[in-house]
């Protein structure tokens, strides 16, 4: 990204769904279209998400999921949640996840949100590092699962 290069943040939109998938498989190493068709079409049903792209010279790269709790285990409306996050490895390092991160709590503040919530895996020292800088502290809930 050069100096000149402006960033732009805005709504995800079903146009946006190929990039997405894109961005996903480079990040993740395989391919989830059928996630992603379902993910997006859950966004239009429910306007209390605050999920957004990140467009460079009108091209898609990088996206934030996210939205408002809706009373699920017994997590009040007050609470916001980051769903996803992802930057096209070409255009990492530069700032844009921030960026998408600062735009979706500026979002949530408005919609009466008072506090994030998101999950990393314990091991994911990058993103765990990542959402550090951005303020983030281990939260009051557990995280519990059963192997079957």
């Amino acid at each position: 990204m050069t100096e000149s290069a402006q960033v732009t943040i805005r709504p995800i939109t079903q146009a946006d769904l190929p990039r997405i998938a894109e961005i996903d498989t480079k990040v993740l190493g395989q391919s989830r279209p059928g996630y992603w068709e379902m993910k997006l079409a859950l966004l239009e049903k429910h306007p209390q998400h605050a999920s957004l792209v990140a467009e460079l010279d009108g091209k898609v790269v990088g996206f934030i999921l996210g939205g408002v709790s809706r009373w699920e285990y017994g997590i009040p409306e007050t609470v916001g949640w980051i769903d996803t996050i992802g930057v096209d490895p070409d255009y990492q390092r530069r700032g844009i996840a921030r960026t998408l991160f600062q735009e979706m709590s500026r979002r949530l503040k408005e919609m009466g949100v008072t506090s994030i919530y998101t999950l990393v895996t314990r091991r994911d020292w990058k993103l765990l590092k990542f959402f550090h800088r951005l303020g983030f502290q281990e939260g009051d809930m557990i995280n519990l699962e059963l192997d079957l």
